[in-house]
């Protein structure tokens, strides 16, 4: 599945603020359900944080992957974020996260939900891709690095 099928402009962000991953989760559910109606900001946020909790969704570089199973997802649903400040985020590597991927996707996808994870985590791999979505000057230049790199 392509990044394009699962990311809208919308739910691109260049300037994300929040002084822990705590506080950049709740953000992040809000901004999501800004855009996603069917979803409740809460709900989403209890989510998030519960599968930090199983371990961190921080996969090094700069970058995580949060992720949750939710119901009332209208489909695999992505946002891509890039916070102002860096944050701890318990990552593998122990570096702070300032690039984040939130994948969403309803209960019943458990398949698809692994491979996109595998896809998010070989794109984000590529140090380029990496440096041009820092260096970008807006969400909507996030978004086309992301669906065109």
């Amino acid at each position: 599945m392509s990044l394009a099928a699962i990311l809208t402009p919308d739910r691109t962000q260049g300037c994300i603020t929040g002084s822990s991953k705590k506080r950049v989760l709740e953000k992040v559910a809000d901004f999501i359900c800004a855009d996603i109606p069917a979803l409740d900001a809460g709900v989403l946020f209890k989510q998030l944080i519960g599968r930090e909790k199983l371990g961190s969704t921080g996969i090094g570089e700069g970058v995580a992957i949060p992720h949750c199973r939710i119901d009332k997802c209208p489909g695999i649903t992505g946002a891509l974020i890039r916070l102002q400040e860096a944050v701890d985020f318990d990552a593998i590597d122990e570096q702070p996260v300032d690039l984040l991927f939130v994948l969403l996707v309803p209960q019943q996808a458990c398949e698809e939900h692994l491979q996109i994870l595998a896809e998010l985590a070989r794109f984000f791999s590529r140090a380029e891709v990496r440096q041009a979505l820092r260096e970008a000057p807006d969400g909507a230049a996030m978004y086309d690095i992301a669906v065109n790199f």
